[in-house]
């Protein structure tokens, strides 16, 4: 109820996808797909992409990559507020350095 009083504030965020262009590598990632998702924070927003990109009939249709799967990444960008980093993992999503993108 105090969710309804205040009312939900859903930022938009920047995400951007990144895939190596084959399965189970971990070099040579590259941009596959720029959106924006709307949420309340970083992990809603990581589930949201999650489950629109591992479903065909969600998916856009000028999107030229493949399923969502382990070791791709996710950059979440907020301009001033900070630039983060998700790669999925066969636990879930963990945070990673820059330095892992190449």
């Amino acid at each position: 109820m105090l969710k309804e009083l205040t009312g939900s504030r859903k930022k938009e965020y920047d995400v951007t996808i990144f895939q190596t262009p084959v399965f189970r590598e971990n070099k040579g990632y590259r941009q596959v797909y720029r959106l924006s998702i709307k949420g309340m924070n970083h992990e809603e927003c990581l589930t949201s992409v999650f489950s629109q990109f591992n479903v065909p009939d969600r998916m856009p249709c000028d999107f030229s990559g493949r399923f969502l799967s382990t070791g791709d990444i996710l950059y979440i960008d907020e301009g001033r507020r900070g630039q983060y980093y998700y790669q999925l993992k066969s636990g879930g999503w963990k945070k990673i350095n820059r330095i892992h993108i190449r």
